[in-house]
């Protein structure tokens, strides 16, 4: 395992489309190993491929509950089910250091995804495990939260007044 450069915001790879896994590669599996530990490593809860440098489809979420208990994921070619609710909260990313904002979000998401198995599975997800799956899908696409953001970007180290 190894920490990888996170790709930040103004890098081209960012705002591209991902291409679907068609296999699990020893490359793609490395590659997630490492996703955990850069995600780790930089205190984050989720990190997809693109913010790495590779346009593939897949990102991978730990987030841990009320209680402590984490819910991780790794995510493969993920399809978007079905969203409901609304939540508005603080959102960073790994790929814009430094920076948060407001973003309104589906409170419920319900994801169907292949694990490093290939094998389809899904997940029903509310608060902050559904903003976290949904944030890392929209890096799949291109889409960062600062499209996002209601009002300013703020620096971390500001309050919204």
């Amino acid at each position: 395992m190894a920490i990888r450069t996170i790709r930040e915001a103004g890098d081209e790879i960012l705002r591209g489309s991902a291409k679907p896994v068609t296999e699990m590669t020893p490359r793609i599996s490395a590659a997630i190993s490492d996703m955990y530990e850069t995600m780790y490593d930089a205190a984050g809860v989720g990190l997809a491929a693109p913010q790495i440098g590779i346009r593939k489809r897949f990102f991978v979420v730990d987030v841990p509950d009320e209680d402590g208990s984490s819910h991780k994921y790794t995510m493969i070619n993920p399809e978007i089910l079905e969203t409901s609710g609304e939540q508005e909260g603080f959102e960073g990313c790994l790929s814009v250091p430094g920076k948060h904002g407001t973003v309104i979000r589906p409170m419920r998401v319900r994801v169907r995804a292949q694990g490093e198995d290939m094998q389809w599975y899904e997940v029903e997800a509310e608060g902050l495990l559904a903003r976290a799956i949904l944030h890392e899908n929209d890096h799949l696409n291109g889409i960062l939260y600062t499209d996002l953001v209601k009002g300013e970007l703020l620096d971390n180290d500001e309050e919204e007044e």
